[in-house]
């Protein structure tokens, strides 16, 4: 993600729509909430990253449905340049749509469409360049399915949009969709708001929503749009002195069909913007950490070298990612729906509030008005970084550029200051919620793990101290040693191809872990299916067994956004823990890690293991899951990250530990039962 910077923090919220509590889908269980849907849709949003584009950080669920967004935001807009009423500049017009183009053109790479481009989603950074706001509602939304409210404002909707309606499927156990808007709908609603720049005045302010609609459609009737637009609202003389480029890149635009309509692409590198497209060189995403060209292949540098040291204001926070800074604004106390109940965005509104003035005998009611929250609110909130700032404030700016030296101290201390050192002694869960001590190891594991695989050897040390919930999934690739082109290794799997182990994928997806809202979205449930799907595929020496999907569970949720990843670190995890557990026949595999389990409590504890063997209650009947899922089919997620923190630093033979260590917590409740009551415990772990 992109730094901080000249930008800030945003948070806006909308309602999902409220299924029916008496129908279940076509697999006989309850719907999946509509929320949960957009929560596991959204989640793509967050790798989206583009100069043009705000970037998307966060979302939540609330009560009733409710979905908070949180993201990039700049305070100005178009909004403003149309406030004050003046016609922009012939070049201003040529610079901005060129920057929205960009914007759009990035979106369409990636399969998404913006339809609800208007002058308050345009937003402007510090330095007047075009951010779209916003772009990811309609793909979130499943094209406005899932929503109670219209996608688009009416003055900005292409006459293809509007011509098609809004329609949304009558029965919910259907998949019926209205047909997406394209990419080219954008590009009406991008002339119709270059039109009101070269006006400096909205269009069709005074009409109401319908004879908007109807005018917009009227427009297939007549030759030229730009002349009957500006005769409508008395701007003819305006039009005539704007440039031939501007002109030309309205009609461009403004063309009603939308087969006749310019595809982005071509009108991004027409010949009305030859004069402005060298002014905004190419941009490359940063290479990731598993790539397979160099992360400093298009490193940039200016020609003075001392310009990358000059340092002006000293905030050292706005160099971070937006995704750190908003991941320690919420350890320092910050809280999304908080802020939006304080700007009154979110109202409580009391229950007898609710209900009917006057009810008839068939339930038909009268008096109450419409209920408004169900729309979209347009607003969004800033998010205030003062408390975090004064969090942090005695934080000096070498926390922030940690020197990574090879002399390290011996284990268990950290790169960190000597008040960071002692406060690697606290309880984990103080020091995970610590804002100052999370920034330090946020920072310090970033440089390691951006110098991987050179400095191993300093992040195996540093993760032995903790590691930052942030960076947990790719630290944990790091440990693993995962390396290498692992994109083009997963892509080549053939996970489309059915296969036996198919049926039992599908059975067991929907029963694993399914408390989290995001392993149990539909887009949590579809990569669940991809990630085991090629780890079976591409090992035909083992098979699937159940508990294969909880394994995968703590990688595919900490990696959500990157299956390759994923997959990569359960295919480096298995050989090394549950080396030959998922052969065919793992019988006599299994029954000697039973037995080598049974001698180690004998060992660490001879009066628990007579009391077991006594009442009958042997490994066999509880370690069993225990073992073949690493202990993510017993535990919920946070205590397997946990776990998984300090298993990832043992050798093969670590769970053993971890095993009797159980067995030592819940000692004097196995001692004083007998056989029945220990498999009543057992079956309610955790």
């Amino acid at each position: 993600m992109f730094p901080l910077k000249d930008t800030v923090m945003g948070a806006s919220t909308f309602f999902a729509s409220a299924l029916p509590h008496d129908v279940c889908g076509s697999n006989g269980l309850p719907l999946t909430p509509n929320s949960i849907k957009i929560l596991g849709r959204f989640q793509i949003l967050k790798t989206i990253t583009h100069p043009r584009l705000c970037q998307y950080v966060d979302i939540t669920r609330g009560k009733h449905e409710r979905l908070v967004v949180a993201a990039e935001h700049c305070e100005k807009s178009l909004e403003d340049l149309l406030r004050e009423r003046k016609p922009v500049s012939s070049s201003r017009i040529l610079c901005i749509a060129y920057e929205v183009l960009q914007g759009l053109q990035y979106m369409n790479k990636h399969g998404m469409v913006h339809r609800a481009l208007s002058p308050c989603n345009i937003l402007l950074d510090r330095k007047g360049h075009v951010k779209l706001a916003k772009f990811g509602l309609y793909h979130m939304t499943a094209q406005g399915v899932d929503v109670d409210f219209p996608i688009g404002y009416p003055s900005y909707l292409a006459p293809e949009v509007i011509a098609q309606g809004i329609g949304k499927p009558s029965d919910h156990t259907q998949c019926e969709k209205p047909l997406p808007s394209g990419p080219k709908s954008d590009l009406w609603s991008l002339g119709v708001i270059l039109f009101e720049l070269c006006m400096g005045r909205k269009l069709f302010q005074s009409l109401e929503i319908a004879e908007r609609l109807k005018f917009i459609l009227m427009l297939g009737c007549v030759d030229d749009i730009i002349t009957v637009l500006a005769e409508e609202h008395g701007c003819l003389d305006v039009i005539k002195d704007l440039s031939e480029n501007t002109i030309a890149l309205l009609k461009k635009c403004l063309t009603f069909q939308p087969s006749k309509r310019q595809v982005l692409k071509e009108l991004l590198h027409d010949s009305l913007f030859s004069e402005i497209s060298s002014l905004y060189p190419p941009f490359h995403k940063p290479a990731g950490l598993f790539s397979s060209s160099p992360r400093c292949a298009n490193l940039t540098l200016p020609e003075d070298i001392s310009q990358l040291c000059k340092d002006e204001d000293n905030d050292y926070l706005a160099e971070r990612s937006i995704e750190e800074v908003y991941y320690l604004w919420c350890l320092a106390g910050g809280d999304l729906e908080k802020e939006l109940v304080n700007k009154e965005i979110i109202r409580s509104k009391p229950p007898v509030c609710t209900l009917p003035n006057f009810l008839l005998e068939d339930g038909e009611s009268f008096g109450q008005g419409r209920d408004r929250s169900s729309l979209l609110d347009d607003t969004t909130v800033t998010l205030s970084l003062c408390q975090l700032r004064n969090r942090l404030k005695d934080v000096g700016g070498e926390a922030f550029y940690p020197l990574l030296e090879d002399d390290q101290p011996a284990l268990p201390h950290s790169n960190s200051s000597n008040e960071l050192s002692a406060a690697a002694t606290l309880p984990l869960i103080i020091r995970e919620r610590d804002t100052e001590y999370q920034l330090n190891r946020i920072v310090l594991f970033d440089r390691l793990l951006k110098a991987y695989p050179y400095k191993k050897n300093q992040i195996w040390k540093e993760a032995r101290v903790d590691i930052p919930p942030l960076l947990r999934g790719i630290t944990w690739a790091a440990l693993l040693g995962v390396e290498g082109a692992i994109e083009a290794k997963y892509d080549a799997i053939d996970k489309d191809t059915p296969i036996p182990t198919d049926r039992q994928i599908e059975v067991d997806i929907p029963r694993c872990h399914q408390y989290d809202e995001l392993l149990s979205s539909p887009e949590g449930h579809a990569k669940f299916r991809r990630v085991l799907k090629a780890w079976v595929v591409s090992h035909p020496n083992l098979v699937y067994w159940q508990g294969l999907d909880s394994l995968c569970a703590p990688f595919l949720y900490l990696n959500f956004n990157n299956e390759a990843l994923a997959y990569a670190c359960m295919s480096a995890f298995i050989p090394k823990y549950l080396y030959n557990f998922f052969l065919k026949d793992n019988s006599h595999v299994i029954q000697e890690y039973l037995t080598v389990f049974s001698q180690m409590i004998a060992f660490h504890d001879p009066e628990l293991s007579n009391h077991l063997n006594e009442i009958g209650f042997i490994p066999d009947l509880y370690a069993i899951p225990w073992f073949l899922t690493m202990f993510t089919h017993v535990f919920p997620l946070h205590k397997i990250f946990h776990l998984w923190d300090t298993l990832l630093l043992g050798n093969s033979s670590f769970p053993f530990c971890i095993g009797v260590a159980i067995l030592q917590q819940l000692r004097d409740r196995l001692l004083a039962n007998g056989f029945n009551e220990c498999i009543l415990l057992f079956s309610d772990l955790p």
